[in-house]
Formats: structure tokens, sequence, C-alpha cells
């Protein structure tokens, strides 16, 4: 009997979120989207995969730093092991400049004409484990009497006395975050890596407005000696409240490629990042609405084929319940949408599919009902990787 290799895990969300704004544009609004003529609230990628990668890191134990101030952030490391302040400012400054990523000079604050000596920002920004830093800090020691040496970083043009083979080494190092999100880092050669998950930007699954939240701030002087009248502060605040659909896929081919034939390693990675994407949230306006909720169901499937997104189940807008409430018709419509595209695709590529929610409910296209989140996923897992390294928990 020929067995088929499972290639994709999918995992599709229904949530509700409360007065929120999750994700804000370039103006503090509300993102949105038209689809299906109907305004919906939008939350990017780039926002909640950050979110989810935060949790992943806590999860694995595992932190990688992206930034463009590598050098400074060498610099403290080398503060903290004694080295004068002075020294190892320019220590920083030449690792930051020692590989092939162009850089500039920061400007001072108090004048944007000049530049600060040392203070060296890539113009690409980093991607790196967090023990990079260690690495690059032990770089610097084992060179220490060449850096004493040497002039400080004053132009772009200026060059590191440090071996440039040894920092980019350390730049291409990786962690379980980088092999499972992947790195964009063309500027040092054999430092980019695929990323084995792909997020779909967030959107409710009906038409939503955009709420106007004026506020006002007391002072509380003034409201103690009642001398004046009026706020000492006052503004507005754009919101939204709705039922999202969320949608991740991963390619499990992807991802053994960048962590090889380990599968007690690859359980590892994605039963942090599946726990991971069903409970994070994005962090804007957070100590302001606090909208903790939890998805109202997940979905699994491992498929064999292709990835499947059920957004297209949401371009007729779900339309509220006469009593309200927009979940049990997300879901009812979810459900509907997934039997469908799977009969239309053809059986058999799907390996294993089952879901998890908050109601029991009578669904027909998504699986088994499974008891947890935990459940869920573990069921998921070992369809697709198998039950052999089954000791991840989540």
């Amino acid at each position: 009997m020929t067995i088929t290799p499972a290639r994709f895990i999918d995992i599709h969300v229904i949530q509700s979120v409360p007065f929120a704004n999750l994700n804000r544009d370039d103006t503090n609004s509300v993102k949105t989207v038209q689809y299906g003529n109907v305004l919906r609230t939008r939350v990017s990628s780039q926002s909640w995969k950050r979110a989810v990668r935060e949790v992943f890191q806590e999860r694995i134990g595992q932190a990688a730093l992206r930034t463009r101030r590598i050098g400074e952030r060498v610099t403290l490391e080398l503060e903290g092991r004694g080295w004068p302040a002075a020294l190892a400012r320019r220590a920083g400054g030449h690792i930051a400049a020692g590989s092939s990523i162009k850089f500039e000079l920061a400007k001072k604050k108090d004048d944007p004409a000049q530049t600060v000596p040392n203070k060296v920002l890539t113009n690409a920004m980093v991607y790196v484990p967090e023990a990079a830093v260690t690495e690059l800090a032990d770089l610097a020691d084992e060179h220490r009497a060449a850096l004493e040496a040497a002039g400080e970083i004053k132009k772009p043009a200026d060059k590191s006395v440090l071996p440039k083979d040894a920092i980019e080494r350390v730049l291409r190092s990786r962690n379980g975050v980088i092999n499972l999100f992947g790195r964009m880092l063309a500027e040092v050669d054999d430092a980019g890596v695929d990323g084995s998950v792909q997020v779909a930007h967030a959107l409710t699954t009906h038409e939503t407005d955009v709420e106007l939240d004026y506020f006002s701030a007391v002072d509380d002087i003034t409201a103690a000696w009642r001398d004046s009248t009026g706020s000492g502060h006052m503004g507005h605040t754009e919101y939204s409240a709705g039922t999202f659909y969320r949608y991740a896929t991963v390619d499990l081919r992807d991802l053994a490629a960048n962590i090889g034939d380990e599968p007690a390693a690859a359980r590892e990675l994605l039963t942090a990042f599946l726990a991971a994407f069903i409970e994070s949230l994005p962090q804007a306006k957070m100590n302001s609405t606090a909208p903790h909720t939890i998805p109202d169901l997940v979905h699994l499937s491992v498929r064999s084929d292709r990835p499947l997104s059920y957004a297209a189940a949401f371009e007729k807008p779900v339309r509220g319940a006469t009593e309200g409430g927009f979940v049990d018709g997300s879901i009812r419509q979810l459900d509907t949408y997934a039997q469908a595209a799977n009969k239309l695709l053809g059986a058999g590529r799907t390996l294993a599919s089952g879901w998890a929610a908050v109601e029991a409910q009578k669904l027909t296209g998504l699986g088994t009902r499974r008891d947890s989140f935990g459940e869920l996923i573990t069921e998921a897992l070992d369809t697709a990787l198998g039950q052999e390294h089954a000791g991840a928990t989540v």
C-alpha cells in the first residue's frame, strides 16, 4: 500500500474580538479591506505574525533579534564584560561595519547634520539568534588588540579591522525561530532562509463599521481645586469589533529542508507554532481595550496536495443572527464551504481533519471534534509526522 506523505498543515480560526484596534495604519486608523463589496476590519499578517513569534519564542525557549543596531547591542555586551565604554563603542562600530551590508552613521539628536562616530546602522536589518550577540562580542574579545589600535568608524567608507568572514558566519547562524519563519538577508551570501510558514491577513467575516471613541482626561489638580472647567486633554481614537477569520499554513517539506530529517525537532517547532497561532493577539491599544478572547473555533487539516484557505467562504458576508452575533453564522459558513471545496477538489487529499470549539456544534465538513486545542494539535501532528516522536507537549 502506498502511503501518501503529508505536505501541509492548515490552521483556520474563527475568533470574536470585542471593541479594539489591534493593528493601526499610519494615521492610527483601524486597518480595513473591501471584500465582497463590503468593508471589513483587517489585521495585517505582519502584525499577527509578530504576536505569534513572541509567544512561539517563549514556548521553545529561543529568541531571535531583528535589528539595524547590532553594533550597539554588541557594545552593550562588551561594557557588561568590563570593556572601557569608548573602546566598546569602537568595537560595536567595527562589528556592524564589518560585513557586506552597507551602513550609515546615526545622527546626533541635538544636531541632525552631525553623525555619531561608531554608532553604525546597517542599511538592512540583520535577523540572528539572540546568541549571536555573545558570539560577536567573543569575536571582539579575540581581536581586542587590533581594535585598540584601530581608528573610529566615522563614515560609510571606513573599513572594519575585524574579519569579514567571521562576522558573516555569525550573521548566517540560525535557530528554531529563523528555521520556521525564514529570513531575508540578500546582502550576505547564503544568509537567506525560506520560511516554512505563510500567514494570511485576518479579516472579519462580516461588514464592520469603524467607531470613533471621543475621550477626555481629567486634570487631578484642577479637579481637586475646582478653579477651572474643562478637561486636561481630549481627543478621539478609532476602534472596531467583529468576528475574524484567521488562516496560516506550514509547508512540511520547506521545514524539513531547513532543519533536516528531525521529526522530534519538527514536532517541537510545529506544536509551539500552532499553539502560538491559536493563543496570540497583537498588542496595539491593549492597555485601553484588553480584548483577550480565545478562538471560538480552531480547525486543523493535514493535506498532501496544496494549502487551502477558506477565506472565500466569507466573500459573501455573514449576516448577523436575529438575536445578534456573528460567530455561529461564521462557523456554519466555514463548515459548509470546507465540505464543498474538499468535495470539489477530490477525496484523498486531506490526511487528517479536526476541530475544537468553545461550544459543541453539529459540523460535517471539518472532521472530528476534539475536546481541547492541545488534543487537536497532537492528533494533527501524529498524522503529519507519525507518532514515533510524540514527546512534545502543548
